[in-house]
């Protein structure tokens, strides 16, 4: 009980002076990651928690959490639809990600000569997909040009879903035994992200009938249905699960197929959605903070593993985002912009523990410890370069014609 006396009364202080340290380019994750370093760490930390008493707990609690921030991104990606030919999306996703993967991965190969290159994969499959919570004012940020956030918007609210069902398929095989095959792993991945792609579409559409339904015949109002919204991901979640697919990937289905009832009904429809996984994030960051603490106090923060981490935050995703955003409209600055503010936060947690709770211990602490790493990494220079950045484009608007 103690532990959440302390979250809920960190939240009621942020709420508070949130404004304030914002202007400062102190962020939410970076506030709440700092606090469950200092609160968490050494052997008789002021707020004491056991992630070991309960771990399949903790690992459904963040797993839900980041299934309800995929079905709020697939709903936020549906308002930038209609500028799908300008902001690159396509690119974005389909080059600069897998090249971003492939980058990653090389890197590590260089960094740590000997491990897998299966677990490398893995690695760069858990540090690469973007998560907006860090920079998420940036996004609402009228300074920022509508490109850079609808390019940021659509990307976030994909990529860790397209990810999702590589980084299963790595992790199985790193603990396929000897009688499975490559093709036998491929197709239960792949039957998986079907199941789930049935299971997200038949509820998103399901649910986004029957809420019109309600509306129009006077059953509910607009307000009371924000609660029928925030259930969606996870009745999604779990029926996923229970037929064998993958809840990630229907968590933003069903968000995706919501989106259009979701707009119709008001947007206060979603606002409910939208506060939850806020606080949720918040309480992962707390955590993460912890579980950093407590890796890096174990094992040290080597050099390789800062290199591997700088350069998955630099050159690895800078470089692909820049050229694949060439030629589509968007100007240098604004394609530096997109490229620089890949921000990684809840997804790399989530997708970190999961491999945590299924890898020999050695994968597992590899896994761990570049991903707290470049997480780390992520909400501070990404958290303090977004005001700058947002100013920059202030004081130089940016013209239509490509740059």
């Amino acid at each position: 009980m103690f532990p959440l006396l302390v979250l809920v009364s960190l939240l009621f202080v942020w709420t508070l002076v949130s404004e304030r340290l914002v202007r400062w380019s102190i962020t939410a994750p970076i506030a709440f990651a700092l606090a469950g370093i200092v609160l968490t760490r050494g052997d008789s930390p002021a707020v004491p928690i056991d992630l070991e008493a309960h771990p399949h707990l903790f690992q459904r609690s963040v797993e839900l959490v980041l299934a309800v921030m995929l079905f709020t991104d697939a709903t936020e990606a549906r308002d930038y639809e209609r500028l799908g030919k300008s902001v690159g999306e396509g690119r974005l996703l389909g080059l600069a990600l897998p090249a971003s993967v492939a980058l990653t991965t090389l890197f590590g190969a260089a960094l740590f000569p000997g491990r897998s290159w299966w677990l490398l994969g893995v690695a760069a499959l858990v540090v690469m997909p973007m998560d907006l919570a860090p920079v998420s004012t940036f996004l609402r940020d009228a300074r920022v040009p509508l490109r850079v956030r609808a390019a940021l918007n659509i990307e976030g609210g994909f990529n860790d879903g397209l990810a999702s069902p590589l980084f299963v398929f790595c992790v199985s095989y790193l603990l396929s035994s000897d009688g499975d095959t490559f093709t036998g792993l491929l197709l239960n991945v792949l039957k998986g992200a079907a199941l789930a792609v049935l299971v997200g579409a038949g509820l998103g559409l399901g649910a986004a009938y029957l809420v019109r339904r309600a509306l129009d015949a006077g059953w509910a109002r607009p307000a009371g249905l924000r609660l029928a919204t925030l259930a969606i991901p996870f009745m999604t979640y779990a029926l996923s699960l229970l037929v064998g697919g993958n809840g990630f990937v229907a968590a933003f289905v069903a968000g995706w197929c919501y989106a259009t009832t979701a707009h119709a009904v008001g947007h206060r429809n979603l606002e409910l959605a939208h506060d939850a996984v806020e606080v949720m994030a918040l309480a992962v960051w707390f955590l993460f903070g912890k579980l950093t603490a407590d890796e890096f106090t174990a094992d040290g923060l080597s050099w390789p593993v800062i290199g591997y981490a700088l350069l998955a935050l630099t050159v690895a995703r800078m470089l692909p985002v820049y050229a694949s955003l060439t030629g589509l409209g968007f100007t240098r600055a604004e394609r530096s912009a997109v490229g620089w503010l890949g921000s990684r936060g809840v997804t790399s947690i989530v997708f970190a523990f999961l491999a945590y709770a299924q890898l020999p211990s050695g994968d597992a602490v590899f896994i761990f410890n570049v991903t707290c790493a470049t997480v780390l990494l992520s909400i501070i220079l990404h958290g303090v370069t977004m005001e700058p950045i947002a100013r920059w484009f202030q004081r130089h608007p940016q013209p239509d014609a490509p740059g």
